[in-house]
């Protein structure tokens, strides 16, 4: 990697987006020296636009056509050169840079993440349903141009930190909060709003991964997703509920040690050692981990009653082929409804399965999607399939 970085941020109005800025800004003594080529963001224009400037973007891309306009007169007399659609975002990620911070929510970033493996950037992976949809063809596209994977999703980070020995491996264990109804009964789930369901104790997330960790789907799919990047079946990832979220993710090797990453619940750091590795980079404005302030780490195991989105993850990777895409699409569908208010926040989860289930059903559900066109389509019926069970307008 030369002196200076070019990175480029997809979802560069996201949580992750607004925190990778923030560490490319933050640089100081033993910093890397970032230049940024392409920031992207959905229709937030004005965030956008006011990111471009302050690190002097190459070009900014916004997803919503419908806000070229806008963007264009925002960032007028800048030098930042202007884009819109959908195809332009992928333009954005095929762009050449050295690591390229993948943050757009959703399989909809997909497309520009597969881009930025093909040109061979280091991808700060924040995108986790890019893994889950395609975790083998992404892989084996990384493999052909030399792309790296660095995970910046706080657990797979922590578990890629410790990571030294993978013959040696016995277990994964990725940690979750428990989100906002950690210990609510089924009842009180039942009655969750949007607004309650985005009240995360520790993470200040956007409103859909919000959601999915209050189900804990997020973490369903975050185990779909550490099966395929480090190449462990589901039967060694275990999930365990840590209230505090300080422990990100332990690795137990087979000789009885248990190697864990520490630090406070702050996506700066993660993302971080992705924009600098292989080595690390200061942050001087980081408040630092004091465990005797602390006091306490406590640990439990989830509740597959009430979250049995853990469940729906765990057979949907071992059945392989489709059956992750299905899950994440039918939740994705399912989650937007809840977020419109136009079901409840129980039957999220309930949907997905049943979408699940019914795909499991069908002849060629485990053949392994050959190419991305068959990840696309296998997500289409996923979402179709969604709406038609929600009785959904389509």
């Amino acid at each position: 990697m030369t002196n200076t970085v070019r990175v480029s941020v997809l979802g560069a109005s996201g949580s992750i987006g607004v925190s990778a800025l923030d560490v490319i800004a933050s640089g100081g003594q033993g910093s890397p020296d970032f230049s940024v080529i392409a920031l992207t963001a959905n229709r937030n224009v004005g965030a956008l636009a006011a990111a471009a400037r302050k690190v002097r973007a190459e070009i900014a891309v916004v997803a919503d056509e419908a806000c070229y306009s806008e963007l264009k007169s925002a960032l007028a007399g800048s030098g930042v050169e202007t884009a819109a659609g959908e195809a332009a975002i992928a333009e954005a990620g095929a762009r050449k840079a050295d690591v390229v911070v993948a943050g757009i929510v959703g399989i909809a970033g997909l497309a520009a993440t597969l881009a930025a493996v093909r040109q061979g950037a280091s991808i700060a992976l924040a995108n986790k349903e890019s893994m889950v949809c395609a975790g083998k063809l992404l892989r084996e596209e990384a493999r052909q141009s030399g792309a790296r994977l660095l995970p910046i999703d706080s657990e797979h980070n922590a578990i890629f930190q410790v990571l030294d020995r993978p013959e040696r491996v016995e277990k994964l264990i990725l940690t979750a909060s428990g989100g906002p109804f950690r210990s609510a009964s089924l009842q009180d789930m039942a009655a969750a709003t949007p607004e309650t369901a985005c009240a995360h104790p520790n993470w200040d997330m956007g409103a859909k991964i919000s959601v999915d960790s209050a189900t804990m789907m997020n973490k369903g799919l975050e185990l779909i997703e550490a099966a395929y990047l480090f190449d462990v079946p589901e039967s060694r990832i275990d999930v365990l509920i840590h209230p505090q979220s300080i422990i990100h993710s332990l690795v137990a090797y087979d000789d009885g040690s248990v190697l864990a990453q520490l630090g406070l619940p702050d996506m700066r750091t993660p993302i971080s050692y992705a924009l600098s590795w292989p080595r690390r980079m200061p942050l001087p404005g980081l408040e630092r981990l004091d465990l005797a302030k602390i006091g306490r780490l406590d640990f439990m195991p989830p509740d597959a009653e009430r979250f049995p989105a853990l469940t729906l993850a765990r057979g949907a990777v071992s059945a392989g082929g489709g059956a992750p895409i299905v899950l994440n699409g039918a939740n994705e569908v399912a989650v937007a409804a809840f977020l419109q208010r136009q079901i409840g926040f129980l039957r999220i989860s309930e949907v997905a399965g049943q979408v699940l289930e019914e795909y499991l059903g069908h002849a060629t559900a485990r053949a392994e999607p050959a190419r991305f066109d068959d990840v696309y389509a296998i997500d289409r019926w996923a979402r179709a399939r969604t709406v038609e069970k929600l009785n959904l307008a389509a």
